[in-house]
């Protein structure tokens, strides 16, 4: 069962997947990279900001699904998860430019090389359920990044966006229903007629 906690579970394991194949170079520690807010940042190098939750119906079947002998749950909902990848250098100022340059080119070859975050990234929920969490890095014009990035006086620093898709979240309600114990067959003999001795 994914549960509510499958939002973290995933940018998590984006998290853990970066620090893994970023470390010790471009990125010397792993706790630089960092599941936050790129306004936020402090001592982060590379951080990981969910900004946009939408809900992906294509193709997801509707209605209730068979629980337990007597129970039914709507079935899960699935989501798309917009990440805000961006670097943060500590460089020297005539070096910073080149550093996140480093820093974004490495994950976007580390994105690209995993579509599918694989299994051992996975916790909690989305773990227990074996789920396949898709990676996509999505086109996203200057435009649509300055307005995700502005939202605050602060410049605007090296980023790019990627899509998790197939994040399910489980429903709680649930139905009971009750098993067929009997059946009653009535006949009307009227419409029948009275048999052979009936006919005229």
């Amino acid at each position: 069962m994914a549960d509510y906690t499958a939002l973290v579970e995933a940018g998590t394991a984006l998290v853990e997947l970066l620090r893994d194949t970023l470390t010790p170079e471009p990125i010397s520690n792993r706790e630089l990279i960092a599941l936050c807010s790129p306004h936020e940042n402090e001592n982060n190098q590379l951080t990981v900001w969910l900004y946009q939750v939408e809900e992906d119906t294509q193709g997801v079947e509707q209605g209730y699904y068979q629980v337990s002998r007597d129970v039914q749950r709507i079935r899960p909902a699935r989501y798309n998860l917009r990440f805000l990848v961006t670097a943060h250098s500590k460089a020297p100022v005539q070096l910073r430019e080149a550093d996140q340059y480093r820093m974004v080119g490495a994950a976007l070859q580390v994105l690209k090389d995993h579509p599918v975050i694989d299994a051992q990234y996975l916790s909690g929920s989305l773990k227990e359920r074996e789920a396949r969490i898709t990676l996509t890095l999505e086109k996203t014009s200057m435009d649509q990044l300055l307005k995700i990035w502005n939202n605050n006086s602060k410049g605007y620093k090296m980023s790019f966006v990627v899509l998790l898709g197939n994040v399910e979240i489980d429903s709680r309600r649930e139905r009971r229903v009750s098993r067929v114990t009997g059946v009653t067959i009535e006949t009307d003999q009227a419409a029948l007629g009275t048999g052979e001795g009936g006919r005229s």
